[in-house]
């Protein structure tokens, strides 16, 4: 997925990825995932996808700070994750 938002470009095909966290289980119409990532340039984006029923049933890119990816992981450091 790519988008612009306030002028800057975040693209998960170019993004490294940091960590993932999944809340519920596959198939869980409820169940998504939060992938924490950086962009080529440095900058930090959560990319949310999920099911029908779930905060993420259309796919999103949030924008974050440093210090803000810092706290997303250890507020979801108790939660399963998948680093690649």
């Amino acid at each position: 997925m790519k988008k612009v938002i306030n002028k800057k470009t975040y693209n998960t095909e170019t993004a490294q990825l940091l960590k993932k966290f999944t809340f519920g289980d596959f198939g869980d119409p409820k169940g998504y995932e939060e992938t924490l990532m950086q962009s080529v340039r440095g900058l930090f984006f959560i990319y949310g996808i999920g099911g029908e029923e779930s905060k993420y049933a259309e796919e999103t890119i949030i924008p974050l700070t440093e210090k803000e990816a810092q706290n997303w992981i250890k507020e979801n450091e108790h939660l399963p994750h998948l680093n690649q």
